[in-house]
Parts: structure tokens; C-alpha cells; sequence
């Protein structure tokens, strides 16, 4: 997705170089620079393409009122920072933005056909055009990355000079310059042409270099290079194969997010007076220990946070940690996050409790809640008040984050910083749960765990392909109680986009399926304007409810891709869903927690299969 055209209206962040000597380089959205453009990732703007600067440079521009501090003490335990930061705005009221870097280096002409570095093209100063053609250039269409995350120029001089010999020439020695023009025959490779005009080398097209092993046959390997952190960035030799990537390839980048509920006690959202303090205090279990520690810490000044509170602090995260069998991992810190979201949701947290400023409010419905009991949905709750924290913790490029437990993260500074940068959104939702015993009865059927099975095995063999090592490939999280949670959490949004005046994409799910978790949250929390228009939560009134889940179902028992869609045997990517399909139960990416992968309608209505069967005999 490009962004807006520039606006030159005045000078704004750039690469490198201080904010009133580069104009403004076009604009995003705060979100974008979490999910789309964060740091290390390739931004297209005009005729121009640039990398977002690393947060060692960008630091500056990450600092006092255009970038404000965010807290959830959760989130930053887990991720071993003190707080988090909102990304600088990048609209006409903004002082500085996004600093970037141009990248790749390499541009072709497309009247001289020259193909060199865009210095070399002697561009006048804040253009991109050929100082002797005058047209614009155009960068490089190609770039290599390693699965470590490194991220470089394609090499064309060796692609071109590519033989038997490959000591040959050295690099750049042979007294030609490069040149690249497409015959326009077609729209493949095979019409995109390289050339010296040395004339050792004959003209090769660009067919064959996205092979897996095209790079490896020419003898590079990878560098190192961080063009992010500077262009000497770099690691030591590196030396995993290289990929041909096209510039605007998903796998150039994909951001590793995190993301965690305000809960209390920790839901006030506001600076933490202690937050250089924590790690000492956890060393001491008695109360007695503490209150010394903290007469000592502030001398001259009472603790700015109650003693009662900071011992409930204290005994919350023991509490989170208390099931590692030895010292906590980040996964399983990552995981109690998940319990400790279910179990307040599952307990509430009344407004009349509480004062204004509490960011967490979940309430038990007034109506009637054993209508619902036919369904085997039980226990609604009205989250009136929710506020969430999605971080980007790192990136990484060609595998997926989510595939392996070794999965090559790369880190979005050269040094650790105490900080990463976040969004915070505020909404609202309906929390609801399945009848445990009805769900363990229909977890046992046969078909039901067949069914699943082979899902599991589709993406499990997804998750081995696409992990650096894939004796080390995380365990595919396929199971009866998710497939069916993740699938209804789809079609209830599907129907409140139709009753309640909803576009899918301002609805997101937070599934919660484990041996002792069956629920789903569905909320607003976007912050798009369509997040915040009130209403949600009245969807979540018993008899409404009931109403919503009767239609949800009867509307998911019928696609017009039927009888294809629910007869079908492989469907998704690699086979990872069933019976699903654009036309039924898959939505927006933003909307879902698993890239629409692991859905199958017939474990909802799928005659002797389904939960809800018995939804449709009346």
C-alpha cells in the first residue's frame, strides 16, 4: 500500500540528516508505523523508495510531545522494556516524522537505460532524476535478504558477469557500466535485460534469480548489512544463503507484534513512580521487607503508591509465574498474559467499583442468561471499557515470526533501549464462553477430531517448511475448542457487520482456547473513527444474543460456493482450512488473530459435526 502523495509544504523528517534540510517525504498513519512501515521495512512514496530508519537514529524524532509515552506494565515485563512509545505524526501539524533512508541504492533510467547508484546519476539536490536525461529514476526493483533479517542491493554486476570463472574480473574492474531495459515482449522476467558495455559479458535477463540456490551458485553469501542503522551498518560476515526478493514483497518484512488487555490491577494506564524500582523489589517476599526497601528508596518523601497496592503488584506477577516449571520464558510470561485476560473477563470489573479513570470495565448483562443454555454458550460479559497495547517488539524477513522458535528476530536498534514503539487503542466488546461440558462431550465425537487432524497436519507441515530449522517449528495450535471458537468468532462478525452497522474490518477477535479456556472477545478497539461508534456492547444482552448466534448460524449454513465450500477436502493456504471461503466466514487480515487460516463452518453446522446443529431443527 503506498502512501499519500508528498507534501512539500514545508521541510519534515528524512533520512539521516536533521529535519529542516530534507522535505517532507509523503505520510502515514500512526498504526502504519506499527503494522506496515515500522522500523526496517521498505516505503514506496511517488517515483521513490526509502527504508525506515532504525530507532538509534530515529530516536530524536521519537521523543517529547509529537511521540508520548504509553504504559502497560504487563506488555513491558513481558518485553523487557519500562514503557512504550506512540510513533511520531506525520500530518501538517507535526514538527518532525519518520526518519528514513533511501534504499535500494541502485536506480535505473528509463531513457538512458543506465543502471547505477542514485548518486551517480548527479540528481539535483532533494530530486530523484537523471542530472542528464531529466526523467525520474527508477529504483531497483529487486533486493536479496537472508533469514537472519539482513537486507541488501541485488547484485546485478556478478549476475551479469556470472561464468565458470568467477574470479575473473574483479567487481566493477572491467571499465563498463551497467545498463537494464525490458524488451516488453512480456510482463515476466525473462523481458527484464541486463548488460555491460564492456562487452565481455553477453545481455541476461533476470529469469532464474528468485531461485532458492541462484545466489548460492554465483558464490555470495550474505554480508551482514543493515542499511536501516546506516549504510556501514553491517554484522560480521554473516554468510546464510541469499534470496531474491522483490521490493514490495510481504516477505521483505513482517512485523513480530505483542499485544496485552489493560487489566487491574495494572489498568490505569498512568507512569509508573516505580518503575526503577521493580526489580528489587521482587527479591523480597514479606511485607515487612518491602516497606523497609521503599522508606529507604524515598527518603524524605513518602512512596508515591501505596504499600497495599504495590504488595497486590508483587503477588500478581508471582502469580503469573508460578506455573514455569523452572525459570519464566518470555513465551510462557506471553501465555499467562492470555490467563489472566480470561479470568478477569470471567469476573468482571464493575464501574460503580471503580473511579473514571479505570481503563477496564466488564459487567454481567441484566437479562436473563439461560437462554442461551440451548446454544451452549454461557456466561456473556459487557466489556464497557477496554484499552489495548499492540507493540512492535522486532521483524523479520522470508520466515514467518510466528513458524519457529528460533525464528531470527531482528532488533529494531543497534543498542537495547528501554522503549518500543506502540499503539494504543480504546474500545468496547462482548466477552462469551462455551458450555465446558457440552464442548468436552463434542471434542471426544470421532468425526470432530478427524476433521481437525487434518488441519493440524496441513499447518503443521506449513510451520516446518517456513522455520529456519524445522526440527525447532512451534507446534500447530489446531484443536477442536480453537477451530470452533476461532470459526464462530468469524461468523458473529460477520453479523454484527450486518445488524449493528459495523464494517468487519473496526471488529478484531482475542481468542482464548486452551484445556481450561473456551472464550472469545469480539471488539471495537481501532483506532479508526468506525471503532468507536458505540453500540457493541448492547449486542451482548442475553436475548439479543441469542438472536445474533440463531442468524450467525442458520446465515453460515449456506455459502454460495456450496456444495464446493463444504464438501471440499483442502481449502486456504496449503490446505489449513476446510470448509471456508471469502464467500462465508473468512475476513479482513486486521480482523483475525491467525491470517484466516483454521476455519471450518461444518464444525459449526456441519450436520452429526456441529456444535450448533441443533440450532437449525427449530
Amino acid at each position: 500500500m503506498t502512501p499519500p502523495p508528498a507534501r512539500r509544504r514545508r521541510p519534515a523528517a528524512g533520512g539521516g540528516t536533521p529535519a529542516h534540510n530534507l522535505p517532507r517525504r509523503g505520510a502515514v498513519r500512526r498504526t502504519q508505523a506499527i503494522t506496515t512501515y515500522g522500523v526496517g521495512s521498505l516505503i514506496a512514496v511517488d517515483q521513490e523508495s526509502f527504508i525506515v530508519s532504525g530507532l538509534d537514529e530515529a530516536e530524536q524524532s521519537w521523543h517529547g510531545d509529537e511521540s508520548p509515552r504509553i504504559y502497560e506494565r504487563r506488555l513491558a515485563r513481558v518485553l523487557g522494556v519500562d514503557y512504550f512509545r506512540l510513533p511520531p505524526a506525520s500530518d501538517d501539524a507535526s514538527k518532525d516524522g519518520l526518519r528514513v533512508r533511501r534504499f535500494p541504492l541502485m536506480h535505473s533510467c528509463p531513457e538512458c537505460t543506465d543502471l547505477q547508484r542514485h548518486g551517480d546519476f548527479n540528481p539535483p539536490v532533494g530530486r530523484s532524476i537523471c542530472g542528464t536525461c531529466e526523467v525520474d529514476l527508477v529504483p531497483s526493483r529487486f533486493v536479496v535478504a537472508c533469514e537472519s533479517g539482513h537486507l541488501g542491493e541485488f547484485p546485478y554486476w556478478q549476475w551479469v558477469h556470472r561464468s565458470k570463472d568467477r574470479h575473473a574480473t574483479p567487481i566493477g574492474q572491467c571499465g563498463g557500466r551497467l545498463q537494464l531495459r525490458s524488451s516488453g515482449r512480456t510482463a515476466s522476467l525473462r523481458s527484464i535485460l541486463v548488460s555491460c558495455t564492456c562487452g565481455q559479458a553477453p545481455e541476461v535477463s533476470m529469469e532464474g534469480s528468485f531461485r532458492r540456490n541462484a545466489l548460492k551458485d554465483l558464490g555470495l553469501k550474505c554480508r551482514g548489512t543493515r542499511p536501516w542503522l546506516g549504510t556501514s551498518a553491517s554484522d560480521k560476515e554473516c554468510g546464510l544463503p541469499l534470496r531474491t526478493l522483490q521490493r514490495g514483497s510481504s516477505s521483505v518484512w513482517q512485523p513480530v507484534l505483542k499485544s496485552a488487555l489493560s487489566i487491574p490491577p495494572w489498568s490505569s494506564g498512568r507512569a509508573d513512580p516505580l518503575a526503577e524500582h521493580w526489580d528489587a523489589l521482587r527479591q523480597y517476599d514479606s511485607r515487612e521487607h518491602v516497606e523497609i526497601y521503599l522508606k529507604g528508596a524515598f527518603k524524605g518523601g513518602e512512596c508515591p503508591v501505596p504499600l497495599d497496592e504495590v504488595m497486590t503488584l508483587l503477588a500478581a506477577e508471582r502469580e503469573e509465574d508460578s506455573n514455569a516449571e523452572a525459570a519464566p520464558t518470555f513465551d510462557h510470561r506471553y501465555r499467562a498474559l492470555r490467563n489472566k485476560e480470561y479470568e478477569r473477563l470471567r469476573s468482571g470489573n464493575d464501574e460503580i467499583e471503580h473511579s473514571r479513570d479505570e481503563q477496564f470495565v466488564c459487567e454481567t448483562p441484566l437479562g436473563d442468561q439461560s437462554v442461551l443454555d440451548p446454544l451452549g454458550v454461557t456466561g456473556p460479559m459487557l466489556v464497557k471499557k477496554l484499552r489495548e497495547v499492540r507493540a512492535l517488539k522486532a521483524f523479520t524477513r522470508l520466515i514467518d515470526a510466528e513458524s519457529t522458535t528460533d525464528s531470527k528476530e531482528m532488533p529494531l536498534s543497534e543498542r537495547p533501549l528501554r522503549w518500543l514503539p506502540a499503539m494504543e487503542v480504546r474500545g468496547e466488546g462482548v466477552f462469551l464462553r462455551l458450555d465446558e461440558n457440552r464442548l468436552d462431550t463434542w471434542e471426544k465425537a470421532t468425526a470432530v477430531a478427524a476433521r481437525v487432524d487434518q488441519m493440524r497436519t496441513a499447518h503443521q507441515r506449513v510451520l516446518e517448511q517456513r522455520a529456519h530449522d524445522p526440527s525447532r517449528a512451534v507446534t500447530s495450535p489446531a484443536t477442536p475448542r480453537m477451530v470452533l471458537l476461532h470459526t464462530l468468532a468469524h461468523v458473529l462478525i460477520n453479523e454484527w457487520s450486518l445488524e449493528a452497522g459495523y464494517p468487519a474490518a473496526s471488529l478484531r477477535e482475542r481468542l482464548y482456547a486452551a484445556d481450561d479456556m473456551a472464550g472469545v472477545l469480539i471488539y471495537t478497539a481501532t483506532s479508526d473513527s468506525a471503532g468507536s461508534l458505540g453500540g457493541l456492547v448492547a449486542q451482548g444482552e442475553p436475548e439479543l444474543l441469542d438472536r445474533t448466534i440463531r442468524s450467525a448460524v442458520r446465515r453460515a449454513e449456506w455459502c454460495s460456493s456450496d456444495p464446493l465450500c463444504m464438501e471440499t477436502t483442502v481449502s486456504g493456504t496449503d490446505g489449513t482450512n476446510l470448509a471456508a471461503c471469502h464467500a462465508c466466514v473468512m475476513l479482513p487480515e486486521t480482523s483475525c488473530e491467525h491470517n484466516n487460516i483454521l476455519l471450518d463452518r461444518a464444525l459449526l453446522v456441519g450436520g452429526a459435526l456441529g456444535y450448533f446443529a441443533n440450532v437449525l431443527d427449530y
